[in-house]
């Protein structure tokens, strides 16, 4: 089966076509909206395959947590294709998926991306043959919090994500136990969700439709800033 991936709870955008045995082909943006990437790359994924689009079989697609605006877009046009094509969704944790860049480690996992008015979206997780297990809830946090969070966590720490990166230096507090993933992998993988994702096609393991909404583990702006209005109007 065919899997195309969809990533967009970043400011990096990514999308990948591949099956349970090989990635065919991937494409990461950056720094042009969501609105503007996904289709283009998705047509030039199809291109450099050699694909045509009805032999898309199965569609997966990151929910998040991430940037508000990203997470819609990405999953609506996944929601959109899975309709037109008659063809089977599955919503993947972004965090998950990060983690899942970095599985082969000997050292617990802590996906950390950037939620941005100073707090992180973060997770951690332990490598376990074929993938990882989570081992917390799915976490918003202020990077002291987070630094907090991981001094708790037993032995080695790899921390992976733009998160991470931004917040570097309070991580580093925590000493030697602490060790950064490469830039390269700071942000969900596409690829990453078709490798999660084709194995529960094949098994028949796929979401509902009208079940697959973006993770909002925290409120957006707008409702932040509806709550502070109404807060001062009872005030």
């Amino acid at each position: 089966m065919i899997v195309l991936g969809i990533d967009t709870s970043t400011p990096q955008t990514s999308v990948a076509i591949g099956s349970d045995t090989e990635i065919l082909a991937s494409v990461s943006i950056a720094g042009r909206s969501r609105q503007e990437s996904v289709t283009p790359a998705l047509e030039q994924l199809l291109a450099w395959s050699g694909l045509d689009l009805q032999r898309i079989g199965g569609i997966a697609v990151g929910i998040g947590p991430g940037l508000f605006t990203g997470l819609r877009v990405g999953v609506e046009t996944a929601k959109t294709l899975a309709q037109v094509l008659g063809v089977p969704i599955v919503g993947i944790t972004s965090l998950d998926a990060l983690a899942f860049t970095v599985r082969y480690t000997s050292r617990r996992i802590a996906a950390v991306i950037d939620a941005r008015r100073g707090e992180v979206f973060a997770a951690v997780y332990r490598a376990v043959p074929g993938g990882v297990v989570r081992e917390t809830d799915y976490l918003v946090l202020k990077p002291d919090h987070l630094v907090a969070e991981l001094q708790a966590v037993p032995g080695e720490v790899l921390c992976v994500g733009n998160g991470a990166i931004l917040y570097r230096r309070e991580i580093e507090e925590l000493g030697s136990r602490v060790e950064f993933a490469s830039p390269a992998v700071a942000h969900p993988d596409a690829a990453a969700l078709v490798e999660l994702a084709a194995p529960r096609f094949l098994r028949e393991e796929h979401d509902r439709l009208f079940d697959v909404v973006p993770m909002y583990i925290r409120k957006s702006d707008a409702e932040i800033a509806w709550d502070q209005r109404a807060r001062g109007a009872q005030g």
